[in-house]
C-alpha cells in the first residue's frame, strides 16, 4: 500500500474477469470515456491479439474506493495499453475526475517496481487523460517524454433536427446530398435501418462480405483473424447493448452496411463496406447520412467518424483533431 498524504492508496491487479464482475460497481464512480477501453473490449482483443505480452491490469483505490483503472499489458520492459491502433480508435486509462494526481502517482510506482522502464501509449485524443494530466505529470518530474501525431481523428456536433445539420453544411455539399439521394430513390425501392441486430452473426456476415469487396485495403485487413475478432467483438458490445448494424437496401438487396457503437450520447462509426457495383449510386456515402439522420432522431449529441482523413468525413460536417503517441521513459 502507498501512502499520498493522509490517504491511503492501493493497487489491485485484476484479470479481465475480475474487471467484468466487478464493473457494474465501479461504475458508480467511474466511467468508461469511450466503447474502446470498456471490458467487453479489452477481452476480445486480448483473446485474439494479446498472446505475446503479459497483462498488467489493475485498479487503484484511495481508501477503499475505486479512483481508475489502468488497462496495460507489458513486453520486454516496456507498458503498453491493452488494444492496439489498428482496431482501437481511442486508448487512455479510466479515472476518476478530481483523481489525477493520485491515481497516475499509483500507476508509476507499481510500473517503476514492476522494473517497466517505458511506457508507449498509442490513440490518444488531445482530451485524454494521458494528454491532459500524465504527461505535465511526468514532465514536471523530469522524465523523458516523446509525443507524436500520428492520425487525425473526425467529429461533429449533432443540432437538433436534420434541417439544421442540412443548414450547416456548405451549399454545394447540402445540394449534393439532395441530389445523391433523389438519384438512389429513382433507381428502385430503398430501405435503411440501424438498429440493434436480430441477428448479430447475420449482420456481422453482410458488413464482413461488403467490406472486403468495397476496397483492397479493407480485404487486407479483414484477415481470418480479424474476423474471429470483430464476432467476438459484436456478440460482446450487443449483449452490452452498444452495437448497432445500419443496413441500406436496393430492391431487397444489401447494398451498403455499417457497424457503429451508441455509447454516452454519441455514435461511433466504427466500420462500413458496400457494394462496388452500386458505387456510381454513392451507396457508401447515403449509408453514413443516413445514420447521422437517425443519430439526430435518436437525440445523440455526437457523431464521431473515428480515425481517419477520408475526404467525406470533412463534407459531412467533420471537425477534425490530432491523435498522438506518447513514449514516456521511467527512470
Amino acid at each position: 500500500m502507498l501512502f499520498f498524504g493522509y490517504m491511503p492508496i492501493s493497487v489491485t491487479p485484476l484479470t479481465i474477469e475480475d474487471l467484468k464482475a466487478k464493473w457494474p460497481s465501479y461504475q458508480q464512480s467511474l466511467q468508461s470515456p469511450f466503447p474502446f477501453v470498456m471490458p467487453q473490449w479489452l477481452e476480445a482483443w486480448w483473446a485474439n491479439f494479446g498472446r505475446n505480452d503479459g497483462l498488467r491490469l489493475f485498479s487503484v483505490e484511495s481508501d477503499g474506493q475505486p479512483i481508475g483503472i489502468a488497462p496495460l499489458r507489458v513486453r520486454e520492459g516496456v507498458a503498453r495499453f491493452i488494444g492496439s491502433a489498428d482496431v482501437c480508435d481511442y486508448l487512455d486509462f479510466i479515472v476518476k475526475p478530481g483523481a489525477e494526481s493520485s491515481f497516475f502517482a499509483a500507476v508509476i510506482n507499481d510500473l517503476k517496481a514492476g522494473e517497466v522502464k517505458m511506457l508507449e501509449l498509442e490513440s490518444l485524443r488531445p482530451d485524454s487523460m494521458v494528454i491532459r494530466h500524465l504527461l505535465p505529470a511526468v514532465r514536471s518530474i523530469g522524465f523523458a517524454i516523446e509525443t507524436t501525431d500520428t492520425d487525425v481523428t473526425l467529429e461533429m456536433p449533432l443540432p437538433k433536427t436534420w434541417d439544421e445539420y442540412l443548414a450547416g453544411l456548405s451549399t454545394h455539399q447540402r445540394h449534393e446530398i439532395g441530389r445523391k439521394g433523389r438519384r438512389l430513390v429513382e433507381a428502385g425501392d430503398i430501405t435503411f435501418d440501424i438498429k440493434p441486430p436480430e441477428n448479430v452473426e447475420s449482420e456481422l456476415s453482410t458488413l464482413v462480405q461488403l467490406l472486403r469487396i468495397s476496397r483492397a485495403d479493407k480485404a487486407e485487413f479483414m484477415t481470418t483473424q480479424m474476423e474471429l475478432f470483430f464476432r467476438q467483438l459484436a456478440a460482446a458490445m450487443h449483449e452490452a447493448g452498444l452495437l448497432r448494424f445500419g443496413r441500406l437496401s436496393l430492391n431487397g438487396v444489401a447494398v451498403a452496411s455499417i457497424m457503429c457503437f451508441d455509447y454516452n450520447g454519441t455514435r461511433y462509426l466504427y466500420n462500413s463496406g458496400y457494394q462496388p457495383q452500386y458505387s456510381s449510386l454513392s451507396v457508401g456515402l447515403l449509408s453514413k447520412v443516413y445514420s447521422i439522420k437517425d443519430a439526430i432522431e435518436q437525440e445523440l449529441t455526437i457523431y464521431d467518424y473515428l480515425k481517419g482523413a477520408e475526404v467525406y468525413k470533412y463534407h459531412l460536417g467533420g471537425v477534425e483533431l490530432p491523435i498522438t503517441s506518447a513514449i514516456i521513459r521511467i527512470v
